[in-house]
């Protein structure tokens, strides 16, 4: 198969889809792998090592016009819609439910449209996502940590604390991958931390794991509110599997917390968990609603490429083998977590969130593909 690796032009993005030691992986397997020149620059992999490993370096327009599979990190960008076409798959994040635009130019296309955020295992894991939540909540604990600085607009607090001054206050709403790495950075630098979470089954875990040292809370609007209030950072850490995030945060519960206090929205990508949170980037991460201070970057882990770009590479490969060894029909009817992952095929949308979030018709798979091994 030919297997493009495009660039990504996203602002502040410098992960790249894959790295040499997967493109060595996929062309002793036979596969053409196309990489277009520049793409791992920003991960500190220069065009050399890809050539030296049998991988090719190519224009932007070979790499989208030639490709039979296309592996990006970020969905694609308006200027790069003209790119999509009919007859190749295109597997990235695409965190469509939120973006209504890309969603109609995937349709319109024609393309195969497979999402790494909603391929998922019989168990509910999620294995292309898991990655870069880890990433994404250890970053938002850094970065409620930073902005509560006072020259940065911050309350002046020290989330840490020191003897005879009480650490600040870290409130994570959700307890998944990234309320769980957002509670151990937050418990390292000291802080006191809360978690609010809706299974007890999960909080059970997570007292486990924790060895105690968070407060583990059920969640409620009530709850939410009465949380915020005494908050230093609070982390939007809430995911509803490909469907817009809900919006459990109101701009009445913002004015009851503190001045200078941070909220860092890791479900931004999803369209944020708070009524006042619109992307930012890492140009420009924050601004200031009812004196809080927001951080609400939709490609965290972008700011990190090197480990974003190994964790990837990692989680993604025996997939993308998957797909380039058996083609996209033969490979999702092998494979069930990667099934979930078609959000967008032959014009129809065939994940159901996706087509709730936009009031477009749902189409299932099976009735696309036949989803029986041949």
């Amino acid at each position: 198969m030919k297997i493009g690796v495009a660039k990504e032009i996203k602002q502040d993005e410098y992960r790249v889809a894959l790295t040499p030691a997967g493109a060595f992986e996929l062309v002793k397997r036979g596969h053409d792998v196309g990489v277009e020149a520049g793409a791992g620059a920003g991960s500190a992999f220069l065009d050399e090592a890809y050539t030296a490993v049998g991988a090719t370096i190519v224009s932007v327009d070979e790499v989208w016009a030639k490709s039979e599979l296309l592996l990006k990190v970020k969905e694609p960008v308006a200027s790069e819609y003209r790119r999509l076409r009919e007859g190749f798959v295109l597997f990235t994040y695409l965190h469509i439910a939120a973006d209504e635009p890309l969603t109609r130019a995937l349709v319109d296309s024609g393309i195969a449209a497979v999402a790494y955020e909603t391929v998922e295992t019989d168990s509910r894991a999620l294995p292309l996502l898991a990655p870069m939540s880890e990433i994404a909540g250890r970053l938002a604990a850094q970065a409620g940590a930073y902005f509560l600085e006072k020259p940065l607009g911050g309350r002046g607090l020290l989330l840490g604390g020191v003897p005879g001054v009480a650490p600040g206050r870290v409130v994570v709403i959700g307890g998944g991958i990234v309320g769980y790495n957002s509670a151990v950075i937050a418990l390292g630098l000291g802080a006191n931390v809360t978690i609010l979470e809706r299974s007890i089954d999960r909080m059970r875990h997570l007292d486990e794991v924790l060895s105690g040292r968070v407060s583990l809370v059920m969640s409620s609007a009530l709850q939410i509110e009465e949380s915020l209030s005494d908050a230093d950072v609070v982390i939007g850490a809430v995911l509803i599997p490909g469907a817009r995030a809900p919006k459990l945060i109101t701009r009445e519960t913002l004015r009851r917390m503190k001045d200078g206090a941070v909220f860092c929205d890791v479900a931004i990508d999803q369209g944020g968990c708070a009524e006042t949170s619109r992307p930012t980037t890492h140009s420009e991460p924050v601004y200031e609603v009812e004196g809080v201070t927001h951080y609400c970057v939709a490609n965290m882990p972008g700011a990190v490429p090197i480990t974003s770009t190994k964790a990837l590479t990692n989680a993604t490969l025996p997939y993308v083998e998957e797909i380039a060894d058996h083609g996209l029909a033969e490979a999702i009817a092998r494979d069930r977590s990667l099934a979930r992952g078609v959000n967008v095929l032959d014009g129809k949308v065939t994940y159901e969130a996706v087509a709730e979030a936009h009031g477009l018709e749902y189409t299932p798979l099976e009735d696309v593909l036949p989803l029986s091994p041949v």
